[in-house]
């Protein structure tokens, strides 16, 4: 690339860049405009966006871009001198050319001569008539992203632009300078600074994420400081009581005859250690002080870097209230979008996710929930529609209310659709609660569209919402009144990159679950955990609350509890609420999320990494995951009870076996041989149902067949030799097969015992087990 064609480049994306930014502020002025047209900072502002454009335009030689500006800077100064009145018409025309200036401006879109003039053509025609739009002349109505070019191809004659000056020759040095200012425009494409808003530096959402994690590391590198202050520390106690020893011992020898040398000595060791002493003291000081603000730095490091992450909630506003606006025009209603809580601020990643799922509630408002006019004045209510958007934080939550001023939801109509749709009988859907049926509107395909439109009709709209605020880890919920509006009530996290836990100990290791899916967390007496339909629950806010153990949840062995009472995590997703039995709470702690490698997969139960305040490794449980194996153990009948027995108990708990065999006779006479033993014995099918079996329950010992289906014994063993939890359980294979090739092969793939069928009785079976695992009592 030549140096022009460099320089011509650079200038292109200089004026792609400005007219992003430009054009947010004409369609922000424009919406102002057409509520109160007479507003002189608006008229103003919109006024300077279009001549600054067609300045742009003229100096990269864009000629389409400099007629359109230069028509609408004409509109604008008449309506600011007084001799244009701005109509509907009028801003619908500058809104278009708002448009069209964007696609102009952006690479690759080709832009026809002959749509260029057609605008010019019709806005001059607006402008010289002022009280109307000219007599057949149709303005078309469509929304600003999806403006097609073919659209302005209106019969006009073509109308020349004004005379260009050719582009001037920019010094590279004066390129380089502008390039650079250039690169503090906008955060990201459609979420644009309007004038005299901040600089905002362009930078990856990948090196924002990276300097997060350094943030995070540079706070717990900063903690590996306190040992050796406190080393120091006592280190420095030490030598005081070494210094009073040694007086001591002087004040002793004074009673006794030294000599001169001996003398010496002793003052030359008093002198050392105050010497010392006294270094060492000026040393910890520093030390500390260091420590203390080199924290404080790292903090603030850190505080910036998650700051940097957090963009206002007007970011995925942009647009939104254009959108509505030319909808409910497109549709024939009068519609007004309010904001509040637009400078709340929310993690950049989370507003990407939003903008969906609140154009889809948006377009959802305008379309089944704000009347026509005429519907409006008859209900008494103005002919606008009014929709309200309000952000705030709560909780570590970023709560968003979309409400409306429409008819609400038809609840009869909901309740035949989904008797048509045959989703519930007559009979039932008869009884269905407010809540129930309102329920149904989130179900994939479901629409109270008889015929579908461009706006609604699909059954896409409220599942997608749904979907997608799920993936953020939140909720949605509707209410409504009938006649008087619905309203929209969702939760997410204000930011995915760093979440406020609490860390609780499961099987000596940490694990963190999210505050924003814990109900509460409580301490439960022996007496507490009742049996119910042979589970355990306990009493919480009137209800029975299922308990599990979070060990057999996450896979870990069992730790050891002295305590009389057993610690809880209440969690809840939706109106999924379980108590998690954990070994111990350590605390909340806010934790910067460390994605885990993709090459992992998804790992069950499990959302991400964090560290901790002294560098240890803490696993973040996905909680939506969690609720999804309580219910498979569950349904599979393999849902552990919680042993509420102290230590001493704990050593004398009975031993489990697994038997797995897919004969019933074989499976049914080994399981009743063990149980009278006294040991504790379950059962599977086949291999892959003690595969399953092994990894979501501890065993002692593992005895298999190896003809079964699906997975033989020997896959079974296998797996399980390949597994560094499971690798040394004791394992014996119970065959028929009793040639020496069949028990090599058994005990090559790692079993420990072998034992044939045809041999089989009573004593062989039991002599075996004890010989493994021993008796039945630990």
């Amino acid at each position: 690339m030549t140096p022009d064609q460099m320089r011509d480049a650079s200038l292109l994306e200089l004026f792609s860049l400005e007219a992003e930014a430009q054009t947010q502020v004409l369609s922000t002025g424009l919406l102002a405009l057409e509520r109160n047209p007479i507003q002189a900072d608006q008229l103003e502002a919109c006024m300077r966006a279009a001549h600054s454009l067609k300045g742009a335009a003229r100096i990269v030689g864009v000629d389409a871009g400099v007629s359109v500006a230069h028509v609408m800077e004409d509109c604008l100064v008449s309506a600011q001198e007084g001799r244009l009145y701005l109509r509907p018409e009028h801003i619908d025309a500058l809104l278009q050319g708002t448009d069209f200036l964007m696609r102009i401006a952006t690479p690759g879109n080709q832009v026809g001569e002959q749509d260029i003039a057609a605008y010019v053509a019709l806005m001059e025609q607006l402008i010289g008539s002022p009280g109307a739009v000219a007599a057949g002349v149709v303005l078309p109505r469509v929304e600003p992203s999806l403006l097609p070019m073919a659209e302005l191809q209106l019969e006009a004659p073509r109308v020349e632009p004004e005379p260009q000056v050719p582009p001037f020759e920019m010094p590279q040095e004066v390129l380089q300078e502008t390039l650079q200012e250039a690169s503090v425009a906008t955060p990201q494409k459609g979420k644009k600074l309007a004038e005299g808003g901040e600089r905002v530096l362009r930078v990856t959402a990948e090196r924002l994420n990276s300097l997060l994690d350094l943030s995070s590391k540079s706070l717990v590198e900063i903690q590996r400081l306190k040992p050796y202050l406190a080393t120091l520390q006592r280190l420095k106690r030490m030598q005081s009581n070494g210094l009073r020893a040694l007086e001591n011992l002087n004040g002793h020898l004074k009673e006794q005859v030294l000599g001169l040398e001996a003398l010496e000595a002793l003052e030359d060791a008093r002198r050392l250690l105050a010497e010392s002493q006294q270094l060492l003291i000026e040393k910890t000081a520093e030390l500390d002080e260091f420590g203390w603000q080199a924290s404080q730095r790292a903090q603030v490091l850190y505080d910036t870097a998650l700051a940097c992450r957090m963009r206002p909630f007007a970011d995925v506003l942009v647009g939104q209230v254009r959108m509505v606006r030319d909808l409910g025009r497109s549709l024939g209603k009068q519609v007004r979008l309010e904001v509040e809580g637009e400078k709340t601020q929310v993690d950049r990643d989370v507003l990407e996710k939003l903008e969906a799922p609140l154009t889809h509630l948006l377009r959802n408002a305008v379309d089944h929930g704000i009347e026509t006019p005429e519907q409006r004045l008859l209900a008494g209510k103005p002919a606008e529609g009014l929709i309200r958007l309000r952000a705030s934080h709560q909780a570590g939550l970023l709560v968003l209310e979309l409400s409306d001023d429409g008819n609400g939801v038809d609840l009869e109509r909901v309740r035949q659709s989904i008797v048509e749709r045959q989703l519930s009988p007559a009979e039932t859907a008869a009884q269905l609660s407010e809540e129930e049926l309102l329920t149904f509107l989130f179900l994939p395909g479901f629409s109270l569209r008889d015929k579908v439109t461009e706006v609604s009709g699909r059954g896409v709209g409220l599942d997608a919402v749904q979907h997608m605020v799920r993936q953020l880890r939140g909720a949605v919920q509707l209410e409504q009144v009938a006649g008087q509006g619905s309203r929209f009530h969702l939760e997410v996290p204000l930011t995915l990159s760093v979440v406020r836990s609490l860390v609780v100990e499961v099987g000596e290791e940490a694990y963190a679950f999210p505050l924003a899916h814990i109900e509460r967390m409580c301490d439960l007496e022996p007496d507490d955990i009742v049996q119910l339909e042979g589970r355990q629950h306990f009493w919480h806010e009137g209800r029975h609350v299922g308990l599990v153990a979070a060990s057999q949840l996450l896979q870990r062995p069992a730790g050891q509890n002295n305590e009389s009472t057993l610690k809880v995590v209440v969690i809840r997703e939706r109106d999924a609420v379980y108590g998690v039995a954990v070994e111990r709470f350590i605390g909340e702690r806010t934790l910067v999320v460390l994605p885990l490698d993709d090459r992992l997969g998804k790992v069950q139960d499990i959302s991400a990494g964090a560290l901790l305040d002294d560098g240890s490794v803490v696993l973040i449980v996905d909680v939506e995951d969690m609720l999804r194996s309580v219910d498979k153990l569950l349904n599979t009948g393999r849902l552990e009870r919680i042993a509420r027995h102290n230590r001493h108990q704990a050593e004398t708990a009975r031993k489990r076996i697994l038997v797995v065999d897919d004969s019933l006779t074989v499976r049914e006479l080994q399981r009743k041989l063990l149980l009278n033993r006294g040991y504790d014995v379950a059962v599977a099918v086949d291999g892959m149902d003690g595969w399953n079996a092994l990894r979501s329950e501890d065993f002692d010992l593992l005895i298999t067949d190896i003809d079964m289906p699906r997975m033989d014994g020997i896959e079974l063993v296998t797996l399980l030799r390949r597994d560094n939890r499971l690798q040394s359980l004791p394992v014996m294979v119970v065959s028929y097969k009793d040639r020496e090739e069949d028990r090599r092969r058994g005990l090559d793939a790692g079993a420990d015992y072998y034992l044939a069928k045809a041999s089989f009785h009573d004593d062989a079976l039991l002599d075996a087990v004890v010989e493994l695992i021993g008796g039945a009592r630990a």
